[in-house]
């Protein structure tokens, strides 16, 4: 208990409190679209399949942006890419408040995906540095609290905004303080650790180190099951909203509220799974989120709203599936990757999951359109099932290593 206690106490004294509200700032707005969706696709008469292109606007231009902002982190400096991404996701949302037309909104999410990229293969690797590698997943479960409490209040703040003053108000008041937050990131990060994300030079020693063979025998299978798994998670649950109003009848204020409890898990059960990954192992604790992901969503078909408190705790159930894969996915990742490729595979890891859940989020709306909420859930969780057993015989088959 002590250890912790110290732990607990050195995080807070250095940097990680601001990677937390980094975390918040950047996702603030993007946390928006989803249960702003209803409003949307009202506003423009959207059917399912071109509502799940709104979503992917912006998913497939943030995995795109991945790519290039993993190497350029490696290369001149996380603290600048981590800034910009800030700042410029909040610009983009601004103007999606201010378009006035379906495709001018696109445009503008799309602008809103690329300037995001920046984000999330620079902060992990900055954050792991700073801590014992036996706490990297407990760090990374506490970076996550910012992402989810963003989740979490955006949908509320979002909901009420909107019902005042129309989705774009929400769009508009919530990009205000974050473009001044990105500023503020840059200056007070430099501030309080002067290296800290600073470009690195080709003459460090790590710079060096090639990628080991355990990249192949583990990362690989590793990699494509949190992708699977985040991708199609992220299909499913970008018409939660949808499924609730037009399945249940409810109102579009209470089902994009709804979806806060999804994402509030993220206050408690990330920092929860990383820190039993740090114990267990990240392989034992990835598998057996994701072989409990099938049976979640397929129950999705199963329990109504408002018989009891069913449907509610089913939400809560697969937010801590979503919200756990996170930290330990890049604990994994972290551990496993030469320092000087961190960011380089941390951005493919993300275009990947982000790319594949944009591609499958309008094939998801299709086949609502075809074959209904019904057999599209039930495929999404089979095939959740098939992938994860399919990767734990990979992975279990190379060896088991707690990191």
């Amino acid at each position: 208990m002590g250890s912790t206690q110290r732990f607990i106490r050195q995080l807070f004294a250095g940097t990680l409190w601001l990677f937390v509200l980094s975390h918040f700032s950047h996702h603030v707005i993007t946390a928006l679209i989803v249960p702003l969706l209803p409003y949307i696709r009202n506003d423009f008469a959207l059917d399912y399949t071109q509502s799940g292109f709104v979503i992917s606007a912006f998913s497939l231009s943030y995995g795109i942006g991945q790519l290039p902002a993993g190497w350029l982190a490696d290369r001149m400096g996380s603290r600048n890419l981590i800034s910009i991404s800030i700042v410029g996701v909040a610009l983009a949302g601004l103007m999606v408040g201010l378009s006035h037309t379906y495709i001018l909104m696109v445009l503008c999410l799309i602008a809103m995906g690329i300037a995001g990229g920046g984000y999330h293969p620079s902060a992990p690797p900055l954050i792991s540095a700073s801590v014992a590698p036996e706490n990297r997943g407990f760090a990374l479960g506490c970076h996550v609290i910012g992402g989810s409490a963003s989740f979490f209040l955006s949908p509320l703040i979002g909901a009420a905004i909107a019902t005042a003053f129309g989705w774009r108000g929400a769009f508009i008041g919530l990009a205000m303080p974050s473009i001044l937050f990105g500023i503020i990131f840059y200056k007070v990060l430099g501030k309080l650790d002067p290296s800290m994300g600073q470009a690195r030079s080709t003459k460090d020693p790590g710079a060096k180190s090639a990628l080991p063979k355990s990249f192949y025998r583990r990362v690989i299978p590793f990699i494509v099951l949190t992708t699977c798994t985040s991708a199609i998670m992220t299909s499913i649950f970008s018409f939660v909203p949808l499924y609730m109003v037009d399945q249940f009848k409810i109102a579009e204020k209470t089902a994009a509220a709804m979806m806060a409890i999804i994402y509030s898990t993220g206050l408690w059960a990330a920092p929860l799974g990383g820190h039993l990954s740090d114990k267990v192992g990240r392989v034992p604790m990835m598998l057996s989120i994701c072989i409990l992901s099938g049976p979640a969503i397929f129950l999705l078909n199963i329990i109504p709203y408002g018989h009891g408190f069913g449907f509610g705790a089913l939400l809560l159930v697969i937010g801590v599936i979503v919200m756990i894969r996170m930290p330990v996915s890049e604990a994994f990742l972290v551990s496993e990757v030469p320092d000087r490729y961190r960011s380089t595979i941390l951005g493919i890891y993300f275009f990947s999951a982000i790319e594949v859940g944009g591609v499958l989020t309008p094939v998801m709306g299709s086949l609502i359109d075809h074959y209904g909420f019904y057999m599209s859930f039930s495929l999404a969780g089979a095939s959740l099932v098939l992938v994860t057993l399919i990767s734990g015989f990979f992975l279990l088959r190379n060896g088991n290593r707690a990191f």
